[in-house]
């Protein structure tokens, strides 16, 4: 009996033991399920955290690239701004300077008109006095002939009146004729006079031609030996060229204000040459017409023609240097539109702005003239 007893209590520990086990199991996988639980529920809040960190994320770089687009946007709209700025500035400066340029051709074109009204007044009254003079001398010339005419016939009627002094009125006429005779002998001694002192003066034109060719070509002998003599010029420096504006190279010597300052007394030069020359044409053309309408006397009291001769070579060679300073003024308009302007055609050197404002049209220095190089 006690070991079925026993048997049973053994059964019953056993049975016990066995419980307990499954409880202490049932513990452990309930503990392990909820750390398993509680880690899950770890892991799906850091996931979450995660996901909302990046969508943060994503929102500040989206909020980066608006505020960038809009700052650049701004700066161009900035830039388009100064660009519009500049161009109408551009353009402001266009307009100034054509509205510049047309009052200067304007003020050109009146100072022309100007002078053309006062050279034409001029002319006229010139014109006016000649035939005037002309005037007078002819009335002179039919007031002689009115009276030798009525001499004339006051001596025909005393002829007629006094028959009886017929032989004395024939020796008077005879008398009177050999006066004419004499009278007509002078004339045409005059005439040979007056031919020969021509004759003479072209002999002495020719001469004076041919001597001076003759002192052109010994300088210009002499002018080869010097270039002979002379040393090589040192190399040219470059000219630097800066800006271009309304038909103006600029360089680095001589900026745009300068050039067009140079531009317009130039221009105003040129103008001022052009009406000396065409006066100077106009007075040795009004001399030969002279001549031709016979207001001149050729003859040993007059001495008039050698004069009025003199008097047109010299304004034939005025007119002649004033145009050819007007091609010289023409040469320099060019070199400033191709930036070669203020620049000596010997060495290359910028001429002084001092020198250039006295003779705009130079190409050479003080230094160069005063050493025999080039011309001007």
């Amino acid at each position: 009996m006690p070991s079925a007893v026993a048997k049973k209590k053994a059964i019953a520990k056993k049975s016990a033991a066995q419980k307990a086990l499954a409880k202490k199991k049932s513990d452990l996988a309930k503990k392990v399920a909820a750390r398993k639980k509680l880690e899950f529920a770890k892991k799906l809040a850091a996931k979450k955290k995660a996901e909302l960190a990046k969508k943060v994320a994503v929102q500040k770089k989206i909020a980066l690239q608006k505020a960038l687009a809009k700052k650049k946007a701004d700066v161009a709209k900035k830039v388009a701004a100064q660009k519009k700025l500049a161009a109408q500035k551009v353009l402001a400066n266009k307009k100034a300077d054509l509205a510049k340029k047309v009052a200067a051709q304007k003020k050109l074109a009146a100072q022309k008109k100007l002078a053309d009204q006062k050279a034409l007044a001029l002319k006229k009254a010139e014109l006016a006095k000649k035939v005037a003079a002309k005037k007078a001398a002819d009335a002179a010339r039919k007031k002689a002939m009115r009276e030798k005419e009525a001499e004339r016939k006051k001596i025909a009627a005393q002829r007629k009146k006094d028959m009886a002094l017929q032989q004395k009125m024939k020796a008077l006429a005879a008398k009177e004729a050999a006066k004419e005779k004499a009278r007509v002998a002078a004339e045409r001694l005059a005439l040979k006079a007056a031919q020969e002192a021509k004759k003479a003066r072209d002999r002495e034109e020719k001469e004076a031609a041919r001597l001076a060719l003759a002192a052109e070509k010994e300088a210009a002998r002499e002018a080869a030996l010097r270039a002979k003599r002379k040393p090589e010029p040192p190399p040219r420096p470059p000219i630097i060229k800066t800006e271009f504006a309304d038909g103006i190279q600029a360089t680095k010597e001589f900026d745009l204000k300068f050039l067009s300052g140079q531009r317009e007394l130039m221009l105003d030069k040129k103008a001022v040459l052009l009406r000396q020359a065409l006066r100077l044409d106009d007075e040795a053309n009004s001399l030969i017409q002279d001549v031709e309408m016979g207001d001149v006397q050729f003859d040993e009291e007059g001495g008039e023609g050698d004069t009025m001769v003199v008097e047109r070579s010299r304004d034939l060679m005025l007119s002649a240097q004033a145009r050819q300073i007007v091609e010289e003024l023409d040469a320099a308009l060019e070199r400033i539109k191709t930036g070669e302007y203020g620049y000596s055609v010997h060495t290359g050197l910028a001429i002084p702005r001092e020198r250039l404002k006295a003779i705009p049209e130079t190409t050479e220095s003080v230094l160069e003239r005063v050493g025999g190089i080039g011309r001007r």
